[in-house]
């Protein structure tokens, strides 16, 4: 199985999924992390070339931490739009991932960047497929469409998780993932006086407690024409509580 994790920024996929993708690594599947931006304006001390480089070797560390495969999209960090070129880059990772499943950010997430790759997403997997886009790497020729998945937001506000994944077992390594984007922590403390361990710990105690585990991961999935949900692709699956 190949898995694509897309993050609008370098430290994205970790911090709101990275369980799941060291769950999906742990259990043999191929995992890849595409990032939609360079990170670029992400710091208060260093420039936009010094910070794109330090941010892509955070990502590349964090990658590295579960063996997937970086794929560094390289856009400006808060200036992400739905162009053609933004989307011809977008579906060249499709098709170099190959994917079963795609994850993804929620489509009224706080930030632009969010809300936008995730629009991006949902829409050129199924362009992936076409023969007369052109992009470096062909088709595969299957026509296969990916399940795709939302993630959580920064403190779940305003998502409705339909599926959670039990990270219990994978949380120490979420947390070293996340450990990795030491830039991105400093830019936090900076901007909103807060560390990025606020976005570990207690979200996932909070999720596995709406779902019966210690830690948890939430998403839903997007329901489109072409894509069943017969069964879904995620490892440790949960339900809400109340629909047991």
């Amino acid at each position: 199985m190949n898995v694509l994790f897309c993050g609008a920024h370098p430290d994205d996929i970790e911090t709101y999924c990275g369980g799941t993708a060291a769950l999906y690594k742990k259990l043999g599947a191929n995992v890849f992390f595409c990032v939609a931006t360079s990170g670029n304006i992400g710091s208060s001390n260093h420039t936009m070339e010094q910070i794109k480089a330090i941010r892509r070797q955070e990502a590349q560390n964090g990658a590295d931490t579960i063996g997937a495969e970086l794929i560094m999209l390289d856009f400006d960090d808060e200036f992400l739009f739905d162009t053609r070129e933004t989307r011809l880059a977008f579906i060249e990772a499709f098709r170099r991932a190959d994917p079963d499943v795609v994850i993804c950010h929620w489509t009224h997430d706080y930030n632009p960047d969010h809300s936008t790759s995730s629009r991006i997403v949902d829409d050129c997997v199924h362009m992936a497929t076409i023969p007369l886009i052109k992009t470096e790497t062909k088709p595969t020729g299957k026509n296969k469409i990916p399940h795709v998945y939302y993630m959580d937001t920064p403190a779940g506000v305003g998502f409705e998780p339909q599926i959670y994944v039990d990270i219990t077992e994978t949380f120490d390594t979420k947390v070293k993932m996340v450990g990795c984007h030491e830039s991105q922590n400093q830019w936090m403390l900076d901007v909103y006086g807060t560390d990025m361990s606020g976005f570990l710990q207690v979200p996932a105690a909070y999720r596995g407690f709406q779902c019966g585990c210690k830690y948890a991961e939430a998403f839903r999935p997007s329901i489109r024409y072409g894509r069943t949900f017969n069964d879904h692709y995620m490892p440790n699956t949960l339900v809400p509580r109340q629909q047991h």
